[in-house]
C-alpha cells in the first residue's frame, strides 16, 4: 500500500459519483477519482444485493489493475422493492412510475462494496430500510420536475429534496446517499489499512487567562 509524504493512504475511488466523493471527503484521504466503464446489465434473476455485489467488485478489479499498490474501493447502490431492482430512470415518465410504485412504502436500499489492493480484495453489501410518506400525483410531478431523479437509483436522492418523502431510515444514512461509510471504513481496515487515524486531532495549546 502506497502512501504520499503526508502519510495519507491513497485511495482511488471506482466511481464518478460525486455524492461518493463527497462522502469520503471528511475522511481526508489522498483520493483519486477513476470510473470503472463496465456492463451494467442485469443477470438473468438476479438478486438486487448480489447484482450490487457484483458490480462493485467488477469495478474494484477493473481499476485495480491499472493502480498497483494502490487502495481501491469500487461501489454500486440500487433501490430495490419487492426484489425488484429500481435503477436510474430513463426519463420523467419513468421516474413517475418509480416514485408512484414508492409512495406510502417500505423499500430496500442495497449498496456493494468492494475494497481492492491488488489480488486482496473484500467486498460486502450494506442494507438500508427507507419508509415514504404517501406521495400526491402533484407532489410526485413537482419533484420530476426539479430534474433531480434522472440520476438516481429509485429516482429520489435523500440528500436532496426527495428528502422531504422520507419518513423513517432504519440503517446507514450515507448507505442510501450511496456509500455506507462504516462498511467501507471496515472493509479496509479488514486490508490493513486504517482510513480513520488513530491519534487524536492535534489542538492548540492552552492559554491560561490571567484575572
Amino acid at each position: 500500500m502506497t502512501r504520499r509524504a503526508s502519510g495519507r493512504p491513497q485511495v482511488v475511488l471506482a466511481s464518478a459519483s460525486p455524492r461518493r466523493l463527497q462522502l469520503l471527503g471528511p475522511l481526508a484521504l489522498d483520493i483519486t477519482v477513476d470510473p470503472a466503464d463496465i456492463d451494467e446489465t442485469e443477470h438473468p434473476q438476479e438478486e438486487p444485493a448480489r447484482y450490487v455485489q457484483r458490480l462493485a467488485a467488477t469495478k474494484a478489479a477493473t481499476v485495480a489493475s491499472r493502480a498497483p499498490g494502490r487502495l481501491v474501493i469500487g461501489a454500486d447502490t440500487t433501490v430495490d422493492l419487492d426484489g425488484a431492482i429500481l435503477g436510474k430512470p430513463a426519463g420523467p415518465a419513468e421516474a413517475t412510475a418509480m416514485l408512484r410504485s414508492l409512495s406510502g412504502r417500505d423499500h430496500l436500499v442495497h449498496t456493494g462494496v468492494s475494497v481492492r489492493i491488488d489480488a486482496s480484495v473484500v467486498t460486502a453489501v450494506a442494507t438500508t430500510t427507507v419508509r415514504f410518506i404517501p406521495m400526491s400525483d402533484d407532489a410526485i410531478a413537482w419533484y420530476v420536475g426539479t430534474g433531480e431523479p434522472f440520476d438516481k437509483a429509485g429516482a429520489y436522492a435523500l440528500q436532496g429534496a426527495g428528502g422531504a418523502f422520507v419518513a423513517a431510515i432504519n440503517g446507514s444514512v450515507s448507505n442510501v446517499v450511496g456509500l455506507p461509510l462504516t462498511l467501507v471504513i471496515e472493509l479496509a481496515a479488514e486490508l490493513g489499512v486504517p482510513l480513520i487515524r488513530a491519534e487524536p486531532p492535534q489542538r492548540p495549546p492552552h492559554r491560561a487567562v490571567r484575572p
